[in-house]
């Protein structure tokens, strides 16, 4: 069982950016998300300072953020990779179900991959990801390269604004009309 403790900081350089760009996309009335704590149970308790040192996470969660765009419900999860190959062991079955479920109720729902080697971020909807995902559960290859994306989906760096994802909502919305025409 994963602890607090032993988790470190992965993502938490992700997360920051992901954060500042929400607050912004709030402060202009674009979007508003949060994101979601992950429940935790102390075990122990630096008494003077009262820092949780040492902790256990309750249950398994779903996604780091869930909001609106627009009207448009909306839930993510940021990843991070050092290499241009993403193993799907970093994605966890209840949270494509999730999605997938999140999705039938006519909302969004897409992980940012952040490939840190490359300096490069991704949309992946959970559409796309879904294709890995069964390829994988069918035998094959249990992760995806970064050449088998779509580079429509590569997130362009924007002045003033860090992880600038709601243009790929859009594209991604775009994209699913066209094929309901």
């Amino acid at each position: 069982m994963a602890t607090w403790a032993t988790r470190g900081l992965r993502g938490s350089t992700l997360e920051d950016m992901i954060n500042r760009t929400n607050d912004k996309y709030r402060e202009k009335g674009l979007a508003l998300i949060q994101k979601v704590p992950t429940p935790i149970t102390p075990i122990k308790i630096e008494k003077e300072t009262r820092h949780i040192t040492l902790a256990y996470f309750d249950q398994k969660s779903t996604v780091d953020y869930i909001g609106a765009v627009q009207g448009i419900p909306v839930c993510f999860d940021a990843k991070e990779c050092a290499t241009s190959t993403f193993a799907l062991q970093n994605i966890h079955e209840h949270q494509v179900e999730f999605m997938l479920d999140f999705e039938k109720q006519d909302g969004i729902a897409f992980f940012l991959i952040y490939f840190t080697g490359e300096d490069l971020m991704y949309y992946l909807s959970i559409r796309q990801l879904k294709v890995f995902w069964d390829r994988s559960k069918n035998g094959g290859r249990k992760s995806f390269r970064l050449d088998e994306l779509d580079p429509a989906y590569v997130i362009p760096k924007k002045k003033g604004v860090l992880v600038p994802y709601l243009d790929m909502i859009q594209l991604d919305l775009d994209k699913q009309e066209e094929k309901t025409e």
